[in-house]
């Protein structure tokens, strides 16, 4: 089961979230998403869990818990797929926008 975890704190890293996981079931992964520049975390990651259960149960748990000062979201990941593949530039330049071309 993939988990995304949000509003986590600057200094945040992945052994922080891999132990707080692991008091729930064998984590399989555990990423907090740096900035490039700062390479200060980005307030968010994601969790790999091997037991569905186990990841359900961290939910439950750990979901609106404090981490660090911070009240952290925690949920099911979703799919790249269910996203959608609309970015800023096409919601500009889309099929319902006000843009008119010049030629």
């Amino acid at each position: 089961m993939n988990i995304y975890v949000s509003n986590l704190g600057f200094d945040a890293n992945d052994s922080d979230l891999r132990t707080l996981f692991s008091t729930f079931g064998e984590v399989s992964s555990a990423k907090v998403i740096m900035d490039k520049m700062s390479g200060r975390s980005r307030g968010f990651g994601f969790v790999e869990m091997s037991d569905e259960e186990a990841g359900k149960a961290a939910i439950r748990s750990l979901n609106n818990k404090d981490m660090d000062g911070r009240s952290i979201s925690v949920s099911v990941a979703k799919d790249k797929s269910q996203l959608g593949s609309s970015t800023s530039f096409n919601k500009g330049f889309g099929g319902n926008s006000t843009y008119k071309k010049r030629y």
